[in-house]
């Protein structure tokens, strides 16, 4: 009698596979106010649920804010708050207000909630052209896309860009960097497994033997390999 396969023990949902949100004591946000506000960076911290540093913002009027932290900023910066005169590194306005060329990040994919795109360290979108719709903005990946000119995007470039230089010299590091976000690790390839533990395992040599793509109707423990792919074979 073979085991579940790791795709249907993740779906179940067990504290092994949830990310541990107990412990994520912020979340991003915006004024919820249209005035124009200054505000000044009170605290920098480290996030457990982030790879980039935060920055807690208290405004004139008592409200706080928290957003990715930009470069070239520091605990006692000024930033300001749907102010299109002050576009200085960590201010927030919506997108109509942003010159084009400007590098933005933390932008909402629609006006007035959460902020959607271009979130972790050293990650800055660019405003290519403006119109009356739409903006046109190009993400992280040179993809392009529409957005609502309500839509609000900090100023900047995301701290924490070169986390990723550092080599991991130890299994363990890298063990316990995994196990502190709950993230599957180490990741072992399903041919590599026996025949009960996964459908590509067994055969000889690392083979799968029969076609990657399963139906669209196959049960949980056939949903593995390129699910519900737009096309196989190879490009003519």
């Amino acid at each position: 009698m073979g085991k579940r396969i790791i795709t249907q023990r993740r779906g179940r949902g067990t504290s092994v596979y949830r990310a541990p949100s107990h412990r994520y004591k912020y979340s991003l946000t915006y004024p919820k106010t249209d005035e124009k506000l200054k505000g000044i960076i009170i605290k920098l911290i480290r996030d457990q649920a982030r790879n980039c540093p935060l920055a807690i913002i208290k405004f004139d009027n008592n409200e706080q804010a928290n957003i990715p932290a930009p470069l070239s900023v520091r605990e006692g910066s000024t930033v300001y708050y749907n102010d299109e005169n002050n576009l200085t590194p960590g201010s927030m306005l919506e997108l109509s207000k942003i010159p084009e060329g400007t590098e933005i990040y933390n932008i909402e994919n629609n006006p007035k909630a959460k902020s959607s795109f271009c979130r972790s360290a050293g990650n800055t979108a660019k405003v290519l052209m403006k119109t009356d719709e739409y903006i046109l903005v190009q993400l992280p990946s040179k993809k392009k896309k529409k957005f609502n000119p309500k839509c609000r995007a900090t100023i900047g470039i995301i701290s924490g860009s070169g986390f990723r230089d550092k080599p991991i010299l130890k299994a363990g590091k890298k063990f316990h960097m995994m196990k502190a976000k709950n993230k599957l690790w180490p990741k072992t390839s399903g041919v590599a497994m026996n025949a009960v533990d996964h459908p590509f395992g067994s055969g000889r040599g690392r083979h799968v033997g029969k076609p990657k793509t399963p139906k669209r109707n196959s049960p949980p423990g056939r949903n593995i390999g390129l699910i519900r792919a737009r096309r196989t074979g190879r490009r003519k």
